[in-house]
């Protein structure tokens, strides 16, 4: 058991937590290379706070995103048997990444990511 971190603010929400939403929102904001302990942890994500909010960011946005999730589906890690990553305009100058994560236990977990976009 993890404490829970939210991730709208990435404090903790003082409940804890069985699921994979802190590896998730972990590996979503750590610039991909800017964590020393591991340098392979991280996403690309950052990259997109200064494109527009088009549908080839939405796609990128998704790329990284699953890049940045697959090692939990890896054979090193097996934490998750399967993730899918959907992107929606949530506002304008935000985009929203709507993640579903099957655990290695059949549990379903579904977890939602802000990016800002311009």
């Amino acid at each position: 058991m993890d404490n829970l971190l939210d991730p709208t603010t990435g404090d903790y929400t003082g409940t804890s937590t069985s699921s994979l939403a802190n590896a998730v929102y972990l590996r979503l904001m750590i610039p991909l290379g800017s964590w020393w302990a591991q340098p392979d942890v991280g996403s690309k994500l950052h990259l997109l706070r200064r494109e527009k909010d088009v549908t080839r960011v939405h796609k990128l946005a998704r790329q990284y995103a699953e890049e940045a999730l697959a090692p939990l589906t890896a054979e090193t890690d097996g934490r998750a048997r399967n993730i899918t990553v959907e992107t929606f305009q949530e506002q304008p100058g935000w985009l929203l990444l709507r993640i579903t994560v099957v655990q290695a236990d059949g549990i379903n977990v579904s977890l939602n990511y802000q990016v800002r976009v311009i």
